[in-house]
């Protein structure tokens, strides 16, 4: 037994093969004198060298057990034995990786013993020690509130007094306190100023070189002194003591050697015996996902060792979390490798292959699912019940959402019991003001918010129903619940929901409640068809011309019909579109009710009125500027969108032979999203004409064959004849310019309805006919095209009038109310600003002056009338600017009170005017300034050719010049200007770049189509009329059930600020 103990215990077990003797009986002291000195473990940055004449000691067995599967063969022990001192053959991966935690561990606790801003050891300064990045206490807080310091936390103050950022500080880099010092320097300096020099150090990461874990002996560079040299000694091993069983230590039944230069043995004995803890404790302190993690031990069913270490962290040693794979094969949690690395460098903890955030990636599918089946038996006591890892984290939610309710319960009884005793009753909910409502669900509407942003995107409207529904139906109020759910059934367009959120949403409704209150999504995908074009059939008489006979053609490519000829290049855009044929069908579907019911309104009989209906369709087209998103693949197209949109104005029937026609149906909000239904949607640039001219001339024929056909439709039950009338008038000035061939707006020509140069509008501002028309810019067309005349260019100019490129898309003369409104506001803007600089005095202003007259007006207008300024005009500030309020702001800071009175009445008269091309029907809305107009026009014009002179003398814009000449002549052929606006158009650019949000693929093809369906469905008559009719019926059925405490759900809703889609 001893030489079998001294075989086993000395230093000779640990050897490698190639240097046993093959007589084995030689004592140890005789292998002494054959040690070598590569043996040697070299000590760690972070270790003390041993004294003089101390033991020289060995790795332990488990670091010396040399693997020859990783490539060490005999050769490299040969190397090991000729003197190689490199740990990579001493040490294994797993020594490595503790040694380092255990640098990391002593670095940290340097750490936490200085000071972040000052550097001090925290225990050498007198009172308390203060977090960076906590809140400050009450005691910070009031002494620095007197100073005016507003800050509710450190890191504020720290970065205003010691200009030093530490929001980002890490644990392993930074210290996480500062000490007493520095908090009375930042109390003195009142949370601003510094009024002592302190100088934060430059804190770095843990190195080789540390100088915290390998500090300097500042001695001897202090007096100069040469550092002695250590006197070389012969190597001896220390004498053991009686009590010491040789250089071994007892682990279990076996015996390891003591780790190098460790000479104490009560602490360290204990240390080596469990080193798995020591590690724990270090990774521990590295990830900090105690809380977040689920222990291995929670699984319930026995499963093989092996089988269980594949589901485990290799740093964490938890339950895989949102696991990821390293190259190597490895797993891990994905929070816990990202600390891991960032702590220690990027390299595998396992095999300690260089491996960073980067190369990660997520395992097989097959292995997940192994994972997410395994059940785990919930710690709850009370509980013992077995819950697969998927749902685990819910049914712990639960539990907790269990407790929080029992507590919340018992707090509000005994508030309740507290606060009303010998006081005034507690007033019912309902029966409060709107103003106590929202105080009184403050709470309950912040945990909705929150709720509402995490989990269903922000839309808290559906979940404030949701909720509402589920009370519903949890009191046995199935009527009622009945009703709200046939409201419910259009919620998918209204809330801008797509389908997997829809059906996300079904099921988990249908999952918690046991109840289908939402429709499923394959049911709502039926009734959608009905409302998208390419549902209903019908027919054309005579057939239209180049044109299919198919009704059933849904969503078609934009360039699908262009006849391309041998010398043109397809366009390089995306497009989708409906034919315009079968959108016209679904539009007229969809009014079917309102055109029946104007025909009883107007006492004319269904059965006999089945001919003689015309249809007036008002096309709008524009620009919806840059849509570019992150996401999305196919061909580079430019991330600039156009679309093309319809709008059914009115409906008007022929009563009888010889009688005028009745109109039966008239859009009532024309210029509103919910009316202007799209037709085409394009990415394409609007200033790009030849792709334009691609893209819209298929819908041009379309409406050329249209206007020569009938429609033949049943509706009511009986086959009805359609004749359509179209008015291309929702364009702005840029876009007429584009599809009539004219030059840009900096041209000469300075109409788009007359032939007047701008210095003939400015000469005579007032007295001017519309001259021009389609055809006619087709004429001039072919002139610029053959030079009939052998004209020179200015010459050929001045004969065509401006036009410089095919007109290919026929627009009606008119004027666009709503850029008009926005153009002439950007001129009264600019004229405010000469106003301020007086202009009229100077010849020449320079760049620096204008700007400071523009700032002076910005800051005005923001200080008195709250309008900030804007990069850009639009309509907001349009509207607010041209105002007389905004006029007498302006005029506070005009010197000369001629000017003043000038500008007021400049200002006056443009109020006046402003209502006749904005409103629907003049006519009926403001009589009394239609009949001014003429008069206002002329006394506009005569102030801006005398008062305003200096700026209007031989040139006008293009929007006054048409406010001023055209707008009485337009109002006395179509009767309005503002009801053919493209406002309704410009409006609907928000719901394209929330659909595309909502509807985000990785086609742009496929997404426009999505886009495109969504659109029109939220266009949709019979989805409005139904949401509000059951809306209705569901107040007068709660009415009915309780008409004492009858309120309206959306009240509810409103009182909880829930914002309208």
């Amino acid at each position: 037994m001893a030489e079998e103990s001294l075989e086993t215990d000395g230093p000779r077990s640990s050897m490698p093969a190639e240097l046993h003797h093959p007589h084995s009986k030689y004592s140890q002291w005789k292998f002494k004198l054959f040690r070598l000195r590569s043996m040697e473990k070299a000590p760690l940055p972070t270790e003390t060298r041993p004294e003089k004449g101390a033991l020289l000691g060995i790795s332990p067995p488990a670091a010396l057990n040399i693997e020859f599967d990783n490539g060490m063969g005999p050769g490299s022990v040969m190397k090991l034995c000729l003197g190689g001192k490199s740990q990579e053959y001493v040490e294994g991966p797993g020594r490595r990786v503790d040694m380092k935690l255990q640098e990391m561990e002593t670095h940290m606790n340097q750490l936490r013993c200085l000071c972040r801003l000052c550097g001090m050891v925290l225990r050498k300064v007198n009172g308390p020690v203060h977090n960076v990045n906590e809140d400050l206490d009450e005691v910070s807080k009031g002494a620095l509130r007197k100073m005016g310091c507003k800050f509710p936390s450190w890191p504020g103050v720290i970065l205003k007094v010691f200009k030093v950022d530490v929001t980002e500080d890490t644990e392993s880099v930074h210290p996480l306190s500062f000490c007493h010092r520095c908090w009375v320097v930042a109390i003195r300096g009142g949370g601003v100023c510094s009024f002592s020099r302190t100088r934060v150090p430059e804190w770095k990461p843990h190195s080789s070189t540390c100088h915290l874990c390998s500090p300097r002996k500042h001695s001897f560079q202090r007096t100069g002194r040469k550092r002695r040299k250590a006197i070389p000694r012969a190597q001896s091993l220390a004498k053991r003591t009686r009590r010491d069983h040789g250089d071994s230590i007892a682990v279990g039944e076996r015996r390891a050697l003591r780790p190098f230069g460790d000479h104490h043995h009560g602490p360290v004995l204990r240390a080596w015996r469990k080193p798995s803890i020591q590690r724990e404790q270090w990774v521990r302190n590295i990830t900090h996902c105690q809380k977040d993690h689920l222990n291995i031990k929670l699984i319930s069913e026995k499963l093989p060792v092996d089988f269980l270490c594949s589901f485990k962290c290799l740093v964490c040693d938890h339950l895989l979390s949102d696991p990821v794979q390293s190259p190597c094969g490895h797993l891990f949690c994905r929070s816990c490798i990202i600390k891991y690395n960032h702590v220690l460098g990027p390299h595998c903890p396992a095999c300690n292959l260089c491996c960073g955030v980067d190369d990660l990636a997520p395992p097989a599918k097959a292995f997940l699912s192994a994972l997410y089946s395994l059940s785990l038996l919930c710690p709850r006591s009370g509980c013992g019940k077995q819950v697969r890892l998927d749902s685990f984290k819910a049914h712990c939610l639960g539990h907790e959402l269990d407790e929080q309710d029992d507590k919340q319960q018992s707090s509000e009884l005994d508030n309740y019991l507290l606060a009303n005793k010998g006081g005034r009753p507690r007033q019912h909910l309902l029966s409060l003001t709107r103003r106590a409502q929202k105080h009184r669900l403050r709470d309950m509407k912040n945990q909705l918010k929150a709720f509402a942003d995490k989990e269903e995107g922000g839309d808290l409207k559906s979940v404030c129903q949701t909720l509402f529904l589920l009370a519903l139906r949890s009191g046995n109020e199935h009527r009622q619940a009945d009703e709200l759910e046939a409201t419910m059934q259009a919620i998918r367009v209204n809330t801008f929901l797509s389908c997997s959120q829809y059906h996300k949403m079904y099921r988990t409704v249908k999952a918690t409640s046991g109840r289908q209150i939402f429709q499923p999504l394959h049911t709502l995908r039926a009734a959608e068809k009905e409302l998208l074009p390419g549902f209903h059939q019908f027919e054309w008489q005579p057939a239209l011309r180049n044109v299919s006979t198919s009704c059933s053609v849904g969503i078609i490519n934009g360039l699908s019909g262009w006849a391309s000829s041998v010398d043109d290049i397809p366009a390089d855009t995306i497009t989708r579109r409906f034919r315009y044929d079968v959108a016209l069908v679904s539009a007229l579907k969809d009014l079917e009710e309102d055109i029946m019911e104007g025909l009883r309104e107007s006492g004319m009989e269904d059965n006999a009125c089945t001919a003689g209906f015309s249809v007036m369709i008002k096309e709008s087209c524009d620009g919806m500027g840059d849509v570019s998103e992150k996401h999305g693949g196919g061909p580079a197209v430019p991330e600039k969108a156009v679309r093309f949109s319809i709008t059914v104005m009115s409906v008007s029937v022929l009563a009888g032979e010889g009688e005028d026609k009745v109109t039966i149906f008239t859009e009532t909000k024309p210029n509103s999203e919910l009316s202007c239904k799209p037709l085409c949607l394009m990415f394409v640039d609007e200033s790009d004409h030849e792709t334009l001219t691609a893209v819209l001339g298929p819908v041009v024929a379309e409406r050329n064959a249209m206007t020569e056909s009938r429609l033949i439709l049943s509706m009511g039950g009986l086959p009805r004849s359609f004749r359509f009338h179209f008015r291309g008038t929702g364009y702005d000035e840029k876009m007429v310019r584009e599809v009539e061939g004219l030059e840009a707006s900096g041209s000469t020509y300075v109409c788009t309805l007359c032939d007047s140069t701008r210095a003939e509008a400015s000469q005579n501002m007032v007295l001017h006919s519309i001259t021009r028309s389609h055809e006619q810019n087709l004429d001039r067309y072919e002139i610029w095209r053959t030079n009939p005349f052998s004209e020179s260019v200015d010459e050929l100019r001045d004969r065509v009038k401006g036009i410089s490129a095919k007109p290919f898309m026929e627009t009606q003369p008119t004027m666009d109310a709503l850029h008009c409104d926005i153009g002439n506001a950007t001129e009264f803007y600019k004229i405010f600003q000469d106003e301020i600089g007086e202009v009229y005095k100077k010849v020449k202003p320079s760049r620096e002056e204008r700007r400071s007259w523009r700032a002076a007006l910005d800051k005005q207008l923001r200080k008195t009338v709250k309008l900030k300024p804007v990069m850009r005009m639009n309509g907001n500030y349009a509207r607010r600017l041209m105002t007389q309020e905004a006029v007498e702001v302006v005029c506070e800071l005009v010197p000369s009170e001629e000017r003043r009175e000038a500008l007021r009445e400049l200002m006056s008269i443009y109020i006046q005017m402003k209502p006749v091309w904005r409103a629907t029907c003049p006519a009926k809305e403001c009589p009394d300034q239609l009949c001014r107009y003429s008069f206002n026009s002329q006394r506009f014009a005569d102030l801006l050719s005398s008062t305003f002179k200096y700026r209007y003398n031989g040139k006008i814009t293009n929007y006054l010049h048409k406010t001023l000449a055209h707008v009485p002549e337009i109002i006395e052929r179509d009767g309005s200007i503002g009801a053919w606006a493209s406002e309704g158009n410009e409006s609907a650019n928000k719901l394209f770049r929330r659909f595309r949000k909502m509807n985000a693929r990785q086609s742009k093809a496929f997404e426009l189509e999505d886009v495109l369906k969504h659109h029109w469905l939220y266009t949709s008559k019979y989805l409005q009329k139904f949401m509000e009719a059951h809306k209705n019926s569901a107040k007068a059925m709660q009415a009915t059930i309780d008409p004492v405490e009858s309120q309206d759900y959306e009240d509810i809703l409103s009182s909880l600020e829930v914002k309208d889609f």
